[in-house]
C-alpha cells in the first residue's frame, strides 16, 4: 500500500509541475512516517494548487488524510497520508529549512519510473 500512495503523491505533484521532487525513504529512521515527499512551487497560489489536488486525488482514492496543515499561509504545506508525509514548501522556504539535509541519513527513492 506505501508504495501506491507513494507512486500516486509523486504523479500528483509532478501533474501540478511541483519542482524539484524528492521522496526520502524514512524507515528505520523516523517513526512519523516510512516516506517523506518533499517539493516546491514558486508561489504561494502554486503550493496550494499541489496541496488542493493532493487532497483530492486521495480523497477520490479513498484514502484517508491524517492531516493537512499549512495550506492557509502557503508556506510549508505538511500533508500526511499515514506512511508517507508530503511536504509541498514554497521555493524560499525550502531552501531555509532544507529537510534533505536534515534527513541526509535517508536513502532517496528512486522516481524516475513514477514520472516518467
Amino acid at each position: 500500500m506505501n508504495s501506491n500512495i507513494l507512486e500516486l503523491a509523486v504523479k500528483v505533484i509532478d501533474d501540478k509541475r511541483a519542482e524539484n521532487i524528492v521522496a526520502l525513504n524514512m524507515k528505520g529512521i523516523s517513526l512519523i512516517a516510512d516516506y517523506f515527499v518533499i517539493c516546491h512551487g514558486n508561489s504561494e497560489k502554486q503550493v496550494q494548487a499541489i496541496s488542493h489536488e493532493l487532497k483530492k486525488a486521495f480523497q477520490e482514492e479513498g484514502i484517508d488524510i491524517k492531516r493537512l496543515e499549512g495550506y492557509d499561509q502557503a508556506r510549508w504545506v505538511l500533508i500526511d497520508l499515514g506512511d508517507v508525509v508530503v511536504h509541498v514548501f514554497h521555493k524560499d522556504e525550502r531552501q531555509y529549512y532544507n529537510l534533505e539535509k536534515l534527513w541526509g541519513d535517508a536513502q532517496t527513492v528512486e522516481i524516475e519510473g513514477v514520472l516518467g
